[in-house]
């Protein structure tokens, strides 16, 4: 389809840029020696852009650059480096990869839950140090008799509930409204469920509306036997106010999938006992990130051929509503 170019905005596994390639005329911008000039003189050729985590920003100064932008495809179920709300005000689909990556992320988070809690990664540090010939290593907490509120009862999100209620532990959720046909309590105050729970496990999009919604009052309400988990993303979380609780134990433990400033992590956190630190590898298995990519792929091709996108966000609804 020579007459439907693809941009790609950042660095791509070889599926997506294959993919791609074998169907349109494509562009990588990040291999561009003058992005500024590329586009300039060629932006009116561009039907589609590709974007994923670490690429920058396609906001709406950005989009306004194509002027025949027809639809941006997202490597990954968070798009909220994408303005999708302008995106869907002027006639441009944004897509994104859920369903794929949902059991991937579930497992992660439960993995991520028992290893901070049951102290697994310090573990394994104190065999590999030949600590365990001086005694044994000092008892952990446990998951036996616990409770679990889950911000954001999405797909993952019910997901991971799923694997929690295997686990045999009390449930509860916060989410901007209830859920239908949930059995699990719901809480419309944040500081308030996490008062009442053990676990706070993080599963909401991220975004302005979302930003530090795991405030200092979450966590202080949380407390010092209480655990924090994230798999979301970094902005949820109030990150100094974590940090500060963390050092000086009126926040418990911390499991950590994401950060604010990825991948800057804070040092402060480091030298921490009490947490688990891991690179953002939610959805990191071949398996997956392959599914994901063939996803971005299928997404484009679809529309482009005129039969629709496979999975336009909310903002973008397909067919267009009006």
């Amino acid at each position: 389809m020579p007459d439907f170019e693809v941009l790609i905005t950042g660095p791509v596994m070889p599926l997506i840029r294959e993919g791609l390639e074998a169907r349109f005329t494509v562009h990588k911008l990040h291999e561009m020696p003058d992005k500024e000039a590329f586009i300039a003189a060629h932006g009116a050729r561009i039907r589609a852009l590709v974007g994923g985590a670490g690429h920058g920003r396609i906001d709406s100064a950005f989009m306004r650059r194509f002027p025949n932008l027809r639809i941006v495809g997202n490597f990954g179920v968070g798009y909220d480096g994408i303005d999708a709300a302008w995106a869907g005000q002027n006639g441009i689909v944004v897509t994104n990869t859920p369903d794929v990556l949902t059991d991937e992320v579930a497992d992660l988070a439960m993995g991520l839950l028992i290893a901070t809690i049951r102290r697994l990664p310090q573990a394994d540090a104190y065999v590999r140090a030949g600590r365990w010939l001086d005694g044994a290593f000092p008892l952990t907490g446990s998951l036996r008799e616990k409770s679990m509120g889950i911000l954001g009862l999405g797909r993952i999100g019910s997901a991971i509930a799923a694997r929690a209620q295997a686990f045999g532990l009390e449930l509860a959720y916060h989410s901007r409204t209830p859920k239908p046909d949930v059995s699990f309590r719901y809480y419309a105050s944040l500081v308030e469920m996490a008062r009442d729970v053990d676990i706070l496990m993080v599963i909401a999009p991220g975004g302005e509306a979302t930003r530090r919604i795991v405030s200092r009052a979450v966590m202080e309400a949380l407390g010092p036997a209480g655990t924090l988990i994230n798999v979301a993303r970094g902005t949820l979380v109030d990150e100094p106010a974590m940090v500060e609780l963390l050092r000086s134990g009126k926040l418990g433990a911390a499991g950590l999938d994401v950060f604010e400033d990825e991948p800057r992590v804070p040092e402060a956190l480091f030298g921490l006992e009490n947490v688990v630190l891991l690179p953002h590898v939610g959805s990191a298995s071949h398996y997956t990130r392959n599914k994901m990519g063939q996803l971005v792929v299928d997404n484009i091709a679809s529309f482009a051929e005129g039969r629709g996108p496979l999975t336009p966000v909310p903002e973008t609804p397909w067919p267009p509503i009006g």
